[in-house]
């Protein structure tokens, strides 16, 4: 495209450090943006020619300049909705639990439900996990439904519990457990599928109050820098809130919708597929469960538990019978819908490498990009057929210095392939990054401090947990932009700073590439655009 003949650019960045993220032009000093994408990228002087009498030039006073971070797992709604629920991620004791969720307690009408949580019973001592008599006394007049942080099991108080029917004669369902004392009657704390006896009772969020959770997590994300999601298990209803959002031009960060595998019909029928939708608002792709999490031991491994020696976790009860999710994998699959399936424990992830084998072996070799979400206890023999079935790995960095502080005393050796970024990368399988928030904290620069430096939040592995693990800056952030991007079938529309590009670009405080690694998760996200237009700072 000439210069003499195009338009003026709407927008240019100058005086900036750009890593675009592209190999055939890492490095910039300038970029300039037309409407929605990005025009021309290199020297100041010669974006310069590109300027005009209404272009908007933003100085970037030679700070980092990098591509919009893609999330590439998140639970938005639920995330939106912990910002403003109680927060019990950082209670440090049974006594600080108790306090702010009567805290709590006072501060709603009677009736309503007390939600959120993400209580961690590890940082406790000693760890335990809590019980509906800790809280039921300040709650009398209020459900309680208070999640762990990894999602897998949840507290509820005895009214809950007994407006969910949940009584000692309740069976356990499959792929769930009901937490007993030894008398037999639920302490309150459910696993998995378990926990379907209260969400199904817990009121729906109304239009209006969907529409509000969305936007308070949008304007979270603007913040962070991070200009495209990947929601999975969307509801339909979230869904509905995007395409009118996107439709009024209020989305502010682009979002990859994706529902549970369950509903892969009601998508089918419709005629969607992978790569349908807008730049801003798309859909096509499946998120099922095979397993749970590590901190609730319901992650299925081949294994028992060091610390729990008669159980090997649960398979999800998506996966009972085998048969029945094999079939609507392979249908799905054939309908054109992309797969993305959360496995945590080696047996599961085992489990699911065979089925996506059989997926390839009824519908024949496609570009399909399989994704197996977390991907976190991997077995030796199975890393190959990771990259042998081109199968992505969706990884959240965050969650191995969190649950690296305790997971040695679970699982012992098996820490040896757990959270394997550079074994990955070494075996050819590709990456992506994101968060799992509300399970981790949305900022990309704690992601990628966890990913470089391995470093337990409790200050005892400060060289790094499975250090040899490790990855790089580099690494990290192509994971994090263009690794991402080709997870959601959207590497040659975003992902880097590249001309004809979606103009989505973050400014950061302090050079990633230069600091020490220990100073990455300070780093804060200075202006952060989306398709042309600054969303952060809101003007």
């Amino acid at each position: 495209m000439s210069t003499a003949t195009a338009p003026q650019a709407d927008l240019i960045i100058t005086n900036a450090k750009i890593y675009t993220v592209d190999q055939k032009q890492p490095h910039a000093e300038a970029v300039a943006i037309w409407r929605d994408r990005i025009i021309a990228v290199g020297k100041r002087d010669a974006i310069e020619a590109w300027r005009g009498s209404e272009t908007r030039v933003i100085d970037a006073k030679e700070k980092l300049v990098l591509p919009g971070f893609n999330d590439s797992h998140v639970h938005f709604v639920s995330g939106g909705m912990q910002l403003a629920n109680v927060n019990l991620k950082d209670a440090p004791t049974r006594e600080e639990f108790v306090r702010r969720i009567a805290a709590r307690a006072t501060s709603v009408p009677e009736g309503e439900w007390i939600l959120g949580g993400n209580w961690d019973d590890q940082q406790w001592n000693p760890p335990e996990l809590p019980t509906r008599e800790w809280i039921d006394s300040a709650t009398l007049k209020h459900p309680v439904f208070v999640d762990r942080y990894d999602g897998h099991m949840a507290l509820a108080n005895s009214l809950a519990l007994k407006m969910a029917n949940v009584t000692a004669k309740t069976p356990d369902p499959a792929g769930g457990t009901i937490v007993r004392d030894q008398k037999g009657n639920p302490t309150g704390v459910l696993k998995d599928a378990a926990m379907s006896h209260v969400y199904k009772i817990i009121p729906s969020l109304t239009h209006r109050q969907r529409t509000e959770v969305i936007r308070r997590a949008l304007q979270h994300a603007a913040s962070l820098g991070v200009t495209s999601l990947q929601e999975m298990n969307s509801e339909f209803a979230d869904m509905g809130v995007y395409a009118e959002l996107a439709e009024k031009g209020e989305l502010t960060a682009r979002m990859y919708a994706v529902p549970n595998e369950t509903q892969w019909e009601a998508l089918a029928r419709l005629g969607l597929r992978k790569k349908f939708g807008s730049s801003y608002f798309r859909t096509g792709a499946l998120k099922g469960f095979t397993d749970g999490s590590l901190g609730s031991t319901t992650a299925y491994f081949f294994e028992p538990y060091l610390d729990a020696p008669g159980d090997r976790g649960l398979l999800s009860d998506e996966m009972i019978p085998m048969e029945k999710i094999r079939e609507r994998l392979i249908q799905a699959d054939h309908s054109g819908l992309q797969l993305c399936m959360h496995a945590v424990g080696d047996q599961a992830i085992s489990i699911m490498l065979d089925l996506f084998q059989e997926v390839v072996a009824k519908n024949g070799i496609q570009d399909r990009r399989l994704r197996i979400e977390h991907a976190q206890h991997v077995a030796a023999k199975d890393f190959k057929r990771f990259a042998d079935l081109q199968v992505i790995a969706s990884v959240q960095p965050y969650h191995a210095i969190d649950d690296g502080r305790w997971a040695e005393k679970r699982i012992g050796d098996r820490i040896r392939t757990t959270y394997a970024f550079r074994t990955f990368l070494k075996n050819g399988v590709k990456l992506s990054l994101g968060t799992d928030w509300s399970v981790a904290p949305l900022n990309p620069m704690e992601t990628i401090y966890a990913a470089v430096t391995r470093a337990t939040l409790d200050g005892k592995n400060p060289q790094g947990w499975v250090p040899e693990e490790k990855i790089t800056v580099e690494e990290a952030v192509f994971a994090y932009t263009m690794g991402s991007a080709f997870a959601e079938f959207q590497d040659t529309e975003k992902g880097s700073i590249t001309p004809g590009k979606l103009a989505d670009i973050v400014i950061l405080s302090d050079d990633i590439f230069q600091i020490n690694p220990v100073r990455i998760k300070d780093v804060k996200a200075e202006t952060t655009i989306v398709g042309g237009q600054v969303v952060w700072p809101k003007n």
